[in-house]
């Protein structure tokens, strides 16, 4: 690491270009490429699954992406003179319009169903001639301006469906905007200098772009979801930026000490570096993790996440310290250089209130232990009642034309409308076409059915379809145990007799069968995601108990943040006020995800905690002590980065996608609880307990295995040398 960094201190401006070349190249064959995010939540083996396969096989996908039009009248009727003309007129319009296939009104013999009974709402059904990731933003927003004219006092015209929702996709990266100029006002307060507070930043953002663009690149050659680049660029700006502030803050030491600028840069990065390294490792093994699950849409959003972490470490200890280099002593405040002209180098214990509430938490641990305990409990119950399932545009802000389109739909031909079932079977000769002739008569008897389409056959009679419209929203749990009925009672009953396999399939289908799969591999995920982590904890700290300590830290945050995400999101405490649309179930992607990404965030603060106190450790053999100066030496700079991540993280909740809100908020919530009640409480309150069974390790264990270190032996004597230990820890009782 050390010859890495004089190497780009060296050359710092061939290594300033190589990654703006980086960068450039990237970002331009992303655009000439262009994107193929796909959101695929089938998986292979399922039901669902093979009801698509089948459907898209026999009725050749049936044409492109199907979105709504939606009329309301509060008084009179839509068959009105008046509204049919405007309308009809409007719905002709729209079949004009670029990229529409086709367009199909309430007004006619085939289109009495799309008028709702009281005759005050009716939709039209507008199919695009390609699917939703296909279509151009422009397009679509010319189908909702051109539908959206025809609105007045006494009309209300909305439209949804997945291409409508394009239009509601924030234009610009507002989140990203405030997220990088709180991180760029807490940097200047921490360091006083304006150079040192803009290379963390300019740092992470040349990784974080590179990766955008790779993430796009990405798409061409796996599936990746929509989602993965705003995920992986809420993760890189929240460790990319901490990971620099980590490195930054010990170069700035470094100067203090009376190091040239090259050398500082040179021990910065190969002691703290080492750590950044070590901290991205274990959030890369954490996301990669997911791919135990084999689910391609999960290995995409993995893989982009990790692209995204792997880039900002590099840029951390490579295209930093040539940053460094080129503001040399400006990494300082004014003040700070002239004390260090005047004063020369002095030696710097840790003062105020961070040696104080080191001396607390020594004298209290029993107390503050109890305390942090309850209030992650606490805050972990509401995760018994998660509940996976449907999220769909019914979850939007009440304000969006999608919401708006999904209640007046509801509201008129009933909740099922906006979910449908579909059921499709293969037939194999006379007796498969008269048991499906039947099927229809069976399921409108059945429970929970509002309504059943006739029966459509594909050109060789091979396969038929249906549609089920069922008396509840597609994200009920109504909905859920009808597909559970429909599976086990009623088609077996209608099969009997017959070859016909009928399989069901739909939106809330695909959700409840990929929400199975995924919670039936989330015990070997999660295991194996601990016993990881784990390993590398002890690999470097020679130990039993700091691994397991923070396997149950990382637990504990995971719950805890899971409560809030379902106290927010799913029970709706405060999620309309901030904008986030209405209450409903959390997508069954989201904890993998969240599992992954806060068991490798968690472990950032254990390794730059314990590995100050573990290089005390080493150096007196007193755990007190080494408790005690790791805490007060190491608790600022975590508090300072754990707010600049939660100030990013938070900043995600206003990129008007539910999902990233979803992530912004359980991130920033976990981080929170990590830095100020678990790291700076409860960890070394429970290490105080422990005493020296904190460092034990079985001598046959210690004998077999592999030596890794963290920093760097020869930074560590050079410290040892700058002032003998027990000095330095006087200094620290209050």
């Amino acid at each position: 690491m050390a010859a890495l960094a004089r190497w780009c201190v060296r050359h710092r401006l061939v290594a300033v270009l190589l990654w703006l070349l980086a960068l450039g190249a990237t970002t331009t064959a992303a655009a000439v490429a262009g994107s193929a995010y796909s959101n695929d939540y089938e998986a292979p083996g399922t039901e669902s699954g093979r009801a698509s396969t089948l459907l898209d096989a026999a009725f050749h996908g049936r044409g492109g992406d199907t979105d709504s039009i939606v009329w309301h009248t509060e008084s009179g009727s839509v068959r009105e003179r008046g509204v049919r003309q405007k309308m009809q007129h409007t719905l002709a319009q729209v079949a004009q319009l670029p990229g529409v296939a086709s367009v199909a009104g309430p007004y006619g013999a085939e289109g009495a169903a799309r008028t709702s009974a009281d005759g005050r709402t009716a939709y039209a059904t507008v199919t695009f001639d390609k699917q939703a990731d296909d279509i151009p933003k422009a397009q679509a927003k010319a189908v909702v301006d051109t539908a959206k004219a025809a609105a007045s006092d006494s009309l209300d015209v909305e439209l949804g469906g997945s291409a409508v929702a394009l239009t509601e996709a924030p234009s610009a990266h507002l989140s990203e905007v405030v997220g990088v100029v709180v991180a760029a006002v807490v940097l200047f307060l921490a360091f006083g200098s304006f150079a040192a507070s803009l290379l963390p930043i300019a740092t992470a953002l040349v990784g974080v772009g590179t990766a955008y663009a790779g993430i796009a690149l990405l798409g061409h050659v796996m599936t990746v979801a929509d989602f993965a680049p705003m995920l992986g660029m809420l993760i890189g700006l929240g460790v990319g930026i901490d990971y620099a502030l980590f490195i930054v803050t010990r170069h700035r030491r470094g100067l203090r000490q009376g190091m040239g600028v090259e050398e500082a840069a040179r021990t910065a990065v190969a002691t703290t570096g080492r750590a950044v390294v070590f901290a991205g490792a274990t959030v890369c093994i954490a996301l990669l993790g997911m791919l135990i699950l084999r689910l391609d849409f999960l290995n995409g959003v993995a893989v982009a996440a990790s692209l995204t972490v792997v880039l900002t470490v590099a840029a951390s200890v490579t295209l930093l310290p040539a940053l460094l280099s080129f503001i040399g002593m400006r990494a300082l405040g004014r003040r700070e250089r002239r004390r260090l002209a005047d004063h020369g180098p002095r030696p710097e214990l840790p003062t105020g209130f961070a040696a104080r509430w080191a001396g607390f938490v020594e004298r209290h641990p029993k107390l503050l232990g109890v305390v942090a305990t309850v209030a992650m409990l606490v805050l972990a119950l509401p995760a018994l009642f998660l509940h996976l399932g449907t999220s769909d545009q019914g979850n939007n802000p009440a304000k969006t034309t999608t919401r708006q389109a999904y209640d007046l739909l509801a509201d008129g031909f009933g909740p099922g409308v906006n979910g449908p079932l579909t059921v499709v079977a293969e037939l194999e000769g006379p007796g498969d076409r008269l048991a499906m002739e039947r099927l229809p008569d069976a399921l409108r008897a059945t429970g929970g059915v509002a309504s059943v389409s006739p029966v459509t056959y594909n050109g060789s009679g091979s396969t038929a379809v249906l549609t089920v419209v069922p008396d509840s929203a597609p994200q009920s749990q109504r909905t859920s145990d009808l597909v559970d009925r429909l599976r086990h009672e009623v088609l077996p009953a209608a099969e009997r007799g017959s070859s016909l396999q009928a399989y069901v399939g739909g939106v809330t289908a695909s959700y409840d069968d990929f929400a199975a799969i995924i919670v039936g591999k989330l015990p070997l995920f999660v295991g194996v995601v601990i016993a990881l982590g784990c390993v590398l904890l002890l690999l470097a700290f020679r130990s039993i108990g700091i691994p397991l300590k923070a396997a149950a830290m990382n637990v504990a945050a995971v719950a805890s943040a899971f409560g809030i995400v379902v106290a927010v999101f799913q029970w709706g405490w405060g999620s309309e006020l901030m904008g986030l649309g209405r209450s409903g179930p959390i997508e069954p992607f989201l904890p993998v995800i969240m599992v992954s990404v806060l068991f490798g965030l968690s472990m950032d603060y254990q390794v730059f905690l314990v590995s100050r106190m573990y290089e005390e450790w080493l150096e007196t053999g007193d755990n007190r002590r080494a408790v005690r100066v790791g805490l007060a030496e190491t608790s600022r700079v975590i508090n300072s980065a754990a707010v600049i991540m939660i100030s990013v993280f938070l900043a995600f909740v206003l990129s008007g996608d539910r999902v990233i809100a979803m992530f912004g908020i359980a991130l920033a919530a976990a981080v929170a609880l990590d830095a100020f009640v678990l790291r700076t409480l409860l960890v070394p309150a429970l290490m105080h307990l422990l005493g020296g069974a904190n460092w034990w390790l079985p001598g046959w264990l210690e004998r077999r295995l592999p030596r890794i270190s963290i920093e760097a032996p020869e930074c560590r004597r050079a410290k040892i040398t700058e002032q003998p230990a027990a000095d330095r820890a006087d200094q620290l009782v209050p």
